[in-house]
């Protein structure tokens, strides 16, 4: 993608995500409706993000969206050491995803991203 579409990453977790493809909605996980919103990360944030929220977690799948897709539901807000997180009020489109890529872990248990550029 180029810098005037610039993509973002959602962890899913595989089971919430199957269930999204069904129904064509995907609301996030139960930490992020308790949150009041899906939690997104840039390129250079996830790797981070999966290592404090999810480690160790198997079965999740990298969601991948450009931000003009989310349109105005999505908002840059403040968050770990005052970055700005991009944050998806809203349902997600299963329509909107431009990749869904398994993320496995390897045999120290962290998990094993692919190519974000």
């Amino acid at each position: 993608m180029d810098d005037a579409h610039p993509t973002v990453f959602h962890l899913a977790r595989s089971i919430e995500w199957d269930a999204a493809q069904q129904t064509g909605t995907y609301s996030g996980s139960v930490e992020d409706r308790a949150d009041g919103f899906l939690h997104f990360s840039t390129s250079e944030q996830i790797v981070e993000s999966a290592a404090r929220h999810r480690a160790g977690e198997a079965d999740l799948v990298l969601l991948e969206v450009t931000t003009e897709a989310l349109g105005e539901a999505l908002r840059w807000e403040e968050s770990r050491g005052g970055a700005l997180f991009p944050h998806l009020y809203g349902d997600l489109s299963v329509s909107v995803v431009v990749r869904a890529t398994p993320l496995p872990l390897d045999e120290s248990d962290k998990h094993v991203f692919p190519s974000l550029g």
